[in-house]
């Protein structure tokens, strides 16, 4: 592996191209923290889907904000709430994963500048950093003809995890999925799909763990009692970015104000792999389960209406969402609210990535495990607490202010 695999992904103050210059990884640093002046750690992130649109975002992304490039819009955890809570800077992070495809992260970052998802020349300003990254990307699985049992292929995928540990000096590594959403789970059927043999692997490496995806991972329930036993902190599944979010500010509105809604409706219209992938009925159902969820945790019930997802390539990495509500109003009044949401999928992701990361990783360091009550904020499907946005803010909240008062 090359040295230059070994830096932070910020890389672009002077003493970082003088160390490149002398081959060899940039020091640590110091800061103060609300806690006290500490030697900074470096922190893996190990991405599941590596090569992929949301992962290269957020590598690059966290390359651009370390290095004064950009503002970190759309990161919660750097904003003031979160200032003296301990999390890992931006600067300490390094990044690897595991990916089946073959594209390299560079040009992978090229493909998303004509997509629109990143801009242009950013890129080839951030070169070092995403070959760097992609040097640590380790092969996926399984593959068609991949003879290997479960359990080897956990084994691999934890000692990958390992040797990455190891290779960068790294006081811990959080796996983060964000690989394409595969299909639920057939009944009957006790078989780990992939993504919870990646899941599996976080475990057996002792590694915080994120779902990011509407595909199963920890929530297999032959995974359930080494999720238990683990002794590392977890979250949730399928990142809340775009339409669910939306919901779970609009469902608690209808609620405390008493309106009946009658029928909820919506569609999506989605380009990149996510529109190919949710192609398939599975792993539809699988991405619409938790949009429902929010909408029955919060209204008591489910309301008349589906989902219906499109795939439309020539949107790229963009996305549109369109909800229909009807409700009635003070004596029967019958009336409508509709709501668009037009976004970039991979840039409405990253910073949320970046966050959990940062969270995991300090939440693992205070000593926290098992689901982290506070991180629902993030997913349609919380492994804890309410549904409505708001309630999800303050638990939050009160998450940074219990790793504030951890060492």
């Amino acid at each position: 592996m090359g040295r230059a695999a070994r830096e932070p992904c910020g890389g672009h103050g002077t003493a970082t191209r003088r160390n490149r210059r002398r081959n060899r990884p940039p020091p640590r640093q110091r800061a103060t923290t609300g806690r006290q002046d500490v030697t900074e750690e470096r922190t893996g992130v190990w991405l599941v889907g590596a090569r992929g649109s949301v992962a290269t975002t957020v590598i690059a992304g966290c390359a651009a904000v370390a290095a004064g490039l950009h503002p970190p819009t759309g990161m919660v955890t750097a904003t003031n709430p979160f200032a003296d809570s301990g999390l890992p800077p931006l600067e300490t992070l390094v990044f690897g994963g595991h990916d089946t495809s073959p594209t390299p992260l560079p040009k992978r970052a090229e493909e998303l500048v004509t997509s629109g998802a990143l801009p242009y020349g950013l890129p080839a300003t951030l070169r070092a950093e995403l070959t760097a990254a992609d040097e640590a990307v380790r092969p996926g699985g399984p593959g068609p003809d991949d003879p290997r049992g479960e359990d080897e292929l956990i084994a691999a995928f934890a000692a990958d995890i390992d040797a990455f540990r190891a290779a960068h000096g790294l006081a811990r590594v959080v796996v983060v999925n964000v690989a394409t959403t595969e299909a639920a789970p057939v009944p009957g059927d006790t078989a780990l799909p992939s993504s919870s043999l990646y899941a599996a692997a976080a475990l057996r490496a002792g590694c915080p763990y994120v779902n990011f995806t509407p595909s199963t991972g920890l929530h297999h329930p032959r995974l359930r009692t080494a999720a238990a036993e683990a002794g590392v902190p977890y979250a949730g599944r399928d990142g809340k970015t775009g339409q669910t979010l939306l919901r779970s500010v609009l469902a608690p509105m209808f609620a405390q104000r008493a309106l009946a809604v009658r029928a909820w409706s919506g569609t999506n219209l989605l380009g990149g792999g996510d529109g190919a992938a949710l192609t398939d009925p599975g792993a539809a159902a699988a991405k619409n389960a938790g949009k429902a969820r929010v909408l029955s945790d919060t209204l008591g019930e489910l309301p008349q209406g589906d989902v219906h997802i499109d795939d439309v390539p020539a949107l790229g990495d963009m996305k549109t969402a369109w909800d229909h509500v009807a409700f009635d109003g003070f004596l029967g009044s019958r009336m409508i609210l509709q709501t668009i949401w037009q976004g970039c999928d991979s840039a409405l992701a990253a910073p949320l990535v970046l966050d959990l990361a940062r969270l995991l990783a300090r939440a693992q360091e205070a000593g926290l495990s098992g689901p982290v009550d506070g991180l629902g904020f993030y997913f349609k499907d919380p492994d804890t607490g309410s549904s409505a946005l708001p309630e999800q803010w303050r638990a939050l909240l009160s998450l940074a202010a219990r790793l504030r008062a951890r060492p």
